[in-house]
């Protein structure tokens, strides 16, 4: 069964988001620590949160695994991706495991 990892950055008052840095720099990151383990990604940039209303997150990026067992394992290479969130953004991020099921 798949199973996706969704980081989700939601946009609040004085907060920031470097999206040069995020898809660049962060994004190497990604690939070299977890990249392995995953079978697709990608990330969508927020453009609005509805007719006339601003987004409400900044980004979404989908991470897509084989299984738990190769969440697992992106999960235990993951420190030092998580430990380069603060380099692009001043937003504590939400996550969501789910299993895919479409």
């Amino acid at each position: 069964m798949a199973v996706s990892l969704q980081v989700i950055y939601p946009i609040s008052e004085g907060t920031t988001f470097d999206y040069s840095y995020y898809t660049t720099k962060h994004f190497d990151l990604v690939g070299e620590h977890m990249g392995e383990h995953i079978e697709t990604m990608f990330v969508t940039k927020g453009l609005a949160g509805g007719p006339d209303t601003p987004p409400g997150i900044y980004a979404v990026a989908t991470l897509v695994f084989e299984n738990q067992d190769a969440l697992n394992a992106s999960m235990a290479a993951a420190p030092p991706v998580l430990a380069d969130i603060a380099n692009f953004t001043n937003v504590q991020p939400q996550m969501l495991i789910g299993e895919v099921i479409s």
